[in-house]
Parts: structure tokens; sequence; C-alpha cells
């Protein structure tokens, strides 16, 4: 685990965090500008010191105000990649990988720059490269220094579309590959969604919410980032079959719940993060007979809400629990809430018309 305690100021402003985060996976540490995201990085870092606080990584402390203990910022043994890639413009592409590298590891080099596909690029000087070949070179210096814990502030905010795309799978392969802990600093829900395992939802210099993605999502300290409109849930599970003659694979949420999606390139067993847009999602109160939507769930309605203002103030939206820990939202018509007398406790069945995979960008529509 990393557990950061902290209690800082900077300007007037005031930072108290009290964290623990998990030791493998990216961590997304997101919120406003100005929130506190890079305070809490830099301070695990020791790019600034906290007037009170404990940082640890494992079982390593790094700094504890009460003992007068902090290790300096070079043995940290913490790997950065900034938002700019700060390559030395004298130097190839080897020589920055390498830059700051006591003792290389040929073999450990090799599984770096394969990952992020720099072998063709070693001979290369930085102007000669594109942003998004700039930025893995960053992420592939920080890697070589075989850090404990990665730490990434916003790496993707200088880089343009095509060059985001160009970089994102990349991070993807991150996640999988490396067993150490990264910490994702970010203000991109579209990053959030394709990368992260656990969220930090940071406002005003406090953490508002934390917790795995599909359990933060559809917490109130979310909406601010999600329209009424474009409000959505997601569900964690696992292929279990692929159909190959209608191209659709069973993603298993429960023992006794399942949705169909477009045929996915994956291995049976894997875990897969489906993403249920809340207008895709209709209600019944009998099950459907001879329907074309494949995905029909039974459920039992948590929570109604009425949107009461803007364009959307006639649409009310049904939180329904498809069982103790999955929860799927939907939107429907004020008119349709009303003539279908929908309450709390009531059991209804969900009629699913799209559902995405969206770490792979896939989906499916009835």
């Amino acid at each position: 685990m990393i557990n950061i305690l902290l209690n800082h100021e900077i300007e007037s402003k005031s930072f108290e965090f009290d964290v623990s985060l998990p030791s493998t996976g990216i961590t997304a540490i997101f919120g406003r500008s100005g929130a506190g995201k890079t305070t809490l990085i830099n301070a695990v870092a020791g790019l600034l010191t906290p007037r009170v606080g404990k940082i640890s990584v494992g079982d390593h402390l790094l700094f504890d105000s009460q003992n007068g203990f902090s290790v300096p910022t070079h043995k940290r043994n913490v790997g950065y990649v900034f938002q700019e890639a700060r390559l030395f413009p004298h130097m190839t592409v080897k020589n920055n990988l390498l830059f700051g590298v006591d003792t290389i590891d040929n073999e450990h080099f090799n599984q770096v720059t394969s990952l992020l596909a720099l072998s063709t690029l070693l001979t290369r000087y930085p102007a000669q490269l594109s942003g998004g070949e700039k930025q893995r070179v960053a992420i592939g210096r920080a890697l070589l220094s075989k850090p404990q814990v990665l730490l990434m502030d916003e790496p993707l905010a200088s880089l343009d579309l095509p060059r985001k795309r160009e970089v994102l799978p990349f991070l993807e392969q991150l996640a999988n590959d490396i067993q150490i802990p990264i910490l994702y600093v970010t203000h991109s829900v579209n990053e959030i969604l394709r990368l992260a395992s656990n969220i930090v939802i940071v406002d005003g210099g406090r953490v508002v919410a934390q917790g795995s993605v599909e359990d933060v999502w559809s917490s109130q300290a979310m909406q601010p980032w999600q329209s009424f409109s474009d409000r959505s849930s997601l569900l964690k599970g696992k292929l279990v079959e692929t159909h190959t003659e209608y191209g659709l694979s069973k993603v298993e949420l429960t023992p006794t719940k399942h949705l169909w999606v477009q045929a996915i390139s994956a291995t049976i067993g894997e875990e897969l993060r489906l993403q249920v847009k809340a207008n895709d999602v209709s209600l019944s109160l009998i099950r459907p007979q001879g329907s074309s939507i494949r995905n029909i769930l039974e459920a039992e309605i948590l929570s109604i809400s009425v949107q009461e203002s803007g364009e959307t103030r006639q649409s009310v939206a049904v939180k329904l629990s498809l069982d103790q820990s999955l929860v799927l939202t939907a939107t429907v018509t004020k008119w349709a809430c009303e003539e279908l007398q929908l309450k709390e406790g009531m059991s209804v069945f969900a009629q699913i018309k799209g559902v995405s995979v969206s770490q792979k960008d896939i989906a499916i529509n009835h």
C-alpha cells in the first residue's frame, strides 16, 4: 500500500490528505485545476516537504514529520513523468533513457524499450521525434530507474488528439506489464475509463472520494463531471464465451447475470469493464417477450431523482440494483415514470440497448 498523510499550505491554500492507495495498477488522481492533485504526488516524490505528515510506499518510509525523517528526493526510488517530456536535446534517445541509471541492466533495458516500441528510435535525437515518441521516451527513462512507484502528472496534456491516441495503448500495456503502483494525475474522464482501476477524487485540497473506478463512478462526488443526459454506469465482468456465428461475446457480471457485447479479442476469464449509458436503458414492469434486445436484466429500484432544470427537466434518473454489488442507472421521461408508477423497492426489468467495453473502445447496439 501507499500511505499518504499530510497537512500543508501553499500560498494560503490548505491541503489535508489521508489516503491509502493500492500497490498495483493505475490509480487516477482526479479533480479540478488547483484542487491539489499535483501537490499530492509531489509530496510522494519529495518535491515538496509537508508541514505535517507521514508518507510510505510499501515497507519503505519516505517522510515522517513527527520524527524529523525525510528521504532526499534522489534517494526515494520514485519515477516521475511530467506533462512535458523534458529530454536533453543534445543526447540520443538511448542516452536520454539511461540518464541517471547507475548500473545498466540490459535485460530490463530491452524489456522497457520493447514495451514502449523505442528500439528503432535509440539513435535519434529529441528534435527528430514526435510529441508522442518524446513522451514514450520520458516514460521509459522513468521506468529504467526501477522505481518503487511511478508518478505521472498529466502525461498526455501537452499532446494533440492523434498523439494521445498514439500513447494511450502503451499506457494501457504499462498497467498490465509493470508490477509497480502508478499514480496518474489527470482531468480527463476518458483517460480514467481507459486506464485506471482505482480513483481518488480531490476537491479543495481534500479527498472527497476514493475506491475502484466502478464504485466511485456512480457516486455523488463524480456527478459534477457527468451531465444529467450523459450519465452512465460502469460494471465489471469477465469474458466467459464468444458466439462466433453472431459475433458476440458473453460477459459474466455475477453467476446469474450476464451481458452480450460485440465479439472481444480477449482470453476466456479475462476481466473487462463495461460502460452502459443511462439513456440506453429502458424499463419495463414485466419481462419483455419477442424483443430484439439481447440484454434484459431483472433489477430493483434503489432511488429516483428528477432533473428540475435545463433541457432535461422532464427526465428522471432511476438507480437500479442488479444485486448487492452491481448498480445500474436508467434515464426515463417523467411521463414514463408516472405512468409506470415507479417507486423505490419496486422490481423492474432493465432493457439495455447499448454496451461498450470502454478499455477496448468496442460497442454494441441492439
